[in-house]
């Protein structure tokens, strides 16, 4: 039996320009994390990313941090969804830069209003797959870890696609995918067992790796 350890990606550069660089917080957090993994003592056999560039950061912090000298096998099914696009599909307006606690609030009611439509086949964000060609993009991820693997596999992706990940392995609904989004930590490790026939929930949203008062501030979720 397999192990999975699923990693959301260190912190971005919410708010900018280019969302898609980690923060300087963010590259503290991926080498961290590697560190903590070699504590650990935890090799892998296989390293698998998205195709983001927050997502090969992260790894290469980790790589750092762990010693590792894996090459990652890289699956565009792992890439987030295009947030932007999301919200716009049903606020037309542009939303200001969330410079304030209401501001931020809003934000994110209005990405899970739209989440929650494209779940639905109620809206169709321009630029972006349906939400049914999404959540394949990420069974394809887990099924190829399943018939590929055996031991430990690390690997890196974004909030939305480990929340479809893990209310797929319970059976949840797509309502269910979306709250777990949003409670997805920076760096947060899910841990999966894993045999030919299916994965097994361990772990979700874990960062013992933070559980120090030295990174009392370093947990972060965007």
């Amino acid at each position: 039996m397999g192990q999975l350890y699923l990693v959301r990606h260190a912190q971005a550069s919410f708010g900018a320009a280019d969302y898609d660089q980690l923060s300087a917080l963010g590259e503290r957090q991926s080498l961290r994390l590697g560190q903590y993994f070699a504590e650990k003592g935890l090799a892998f056999e296989a390293a698998i990313t998205g195709s983001l560039r927050r997502h090969g950061q992260t790894y290469a912090g980790i790589a750092q941090g762990a010693g590792l000298g894996l090459s990652p096998l890289v699956l565009r099914g792992l890439n987030e969804y295009d947030s932007a696009a999301v919200m716009a599909s049903v606020h037309p307006q542009p939303l200001p830069k969330p410079e304030t606690p209401e501001a931020y609030r809003y934000h994110f009611r209005v990405l899970r209003q739209g989440l929650t439509q494209w779940a639905y086949g109620a809206v169709a964000p321009p630029g972006m797959p349906s939400y049914a060609e999404f959540t394949h993009g990420v069974r394809e991820a887990l099924d190829h870890v399943r018939r590929q693997h055996s031991g430990n596999v690390l690997m890196v992706s974004s909030g939305g696609p480990i929340g479809v990940a893990v209310a797929q392995v319970l059976g949840a609904p797509p309502e269910a995918a979306i709250e777990l989004n949003m409670r997805i930590r920076n760096t947060a490790v899910t841990e999966f067992s894993f045999n030919p026939k299916r994965h097994s929930l361990l772990s979700f949203n874990s960062i013992t790796h933070l559980d120090d008062a030295r990174f009392a501030d370093w947990v972060t979720y965007a």
